[in-house]
């Protein structure tokens, strides 16, 4: 491993769904577990509460909190003690509207923020979330990288790595057992097109509404090939390198003809 490798650690964690405080507990459990050479642990999109399916807001909001809250306390103090960046998504509450937030919080403190842009109508999820505008992008470690949640990842432009622009594309999911087929080559895909590594974290357990999640989960590289390693406890880890991305790069640019695009606000 060179030093400007990253390593990556996927958690498809088992959520109970509207049980925060059984789900933080499990990941201060977990965590204990990881290899203390990690530095990235991503968890599944709303990972402390679970993807509120079909739920009015309401209900929802009473799961939601603000960027100062319970959830971002406990994830920066696991960040700090652990030495890693911890990223997923929680359901926020921000100025009385409510979003599916993605994080990305770093070992010394700062914290990234960023909603999920394509709400999944099917579930309703429109009705109670608002949409973002922009997507999550930080430099962490000499690595640019960029994420986005669940459905996000079904459309090609918003994932878009103009001029390579992010070297890694965090996903992060509830997305159903009966659908991961989708998901799964998706992922693939997304690396593939944008010549970037991509990890994709998905969650484990059974909605409200009935519907399983087991956990499908990887990282895929610059080619579409899947380099994850499971290990105990669930975990899954990957060493993302510099060098072979900067040499696939430079040998095969398909990036310099890509076309540009323009994302437009929501109307």
């Amino acid at each position: 491993m060179l030093p400007n490798d990253l390593n990556v650690c996927l958690f498809p964690m088992p959520i109970v769904w509207d049980s925060k405080e059984t789900n933080l507990s499990h990941l201060t459990e977990a965590i204990e577990h990881i290899h203390p050479a990690t530095d990235l642990l991503i968890l599944p999109e709303t990972f402390s509460t679970g993807f509120p399916s079909g739920e009015d807001k309401e209900t929802v909001r009473a799961l939601a909190e603000r960027n100062t809250g319970h959830t971002i306390d406990t994830l920066k103090h696991l960040a700090r003690m652990h030495n890693m960046a911890i990223a997923g998504s929680f359901i926020a509450d921000s100025g009385g509207s409510l979003y599916n937030r993605a994080f990305f919080i770093e070992p010394n403190g700062e914290e990234t923020f960023a909603d999920k842009k394509h709400l999944f109508t099917m579930a309703g999820e429109d009705k109670v979330f608002s949409h973002g505008v922009r997507r999550l992008k930080v430099r962490y470690r000499s690595w640019n990288i960029a994420m986005i949640v669940c459905y996000d990842i079904r459309f090609p432009v918003w994932c878009r790595n103009v001029g390579n622009d992010y070297d890694l594309l965090i996903a992060v999911a509830n997305w159903p057992t009966v659908r991961v087929d989708a998901w799964n080559q998706l992922l693939r895909a997304r690396a593939i097109e944008n010549e970037a590594y991509v990890c994709g974290v998905d969650c484990k357990g059974t909605d409200k509404k009935g519907f399983e999640y087991d956990g499908s989960s990887a990282v895929i590289d610059f080619k579409g090939k899947d380099i994850s390693v499971p290990s105990d406890y669930g975990l899954i880890y990957g060493v993302l390198s510099r060098q072979r991305l900067d040499a696939f790069r430079d040998k095969f640019p398909a990036w310099r003809d890509a076309d540009n695009f323009d994302i437009l606000p929501p109307r």
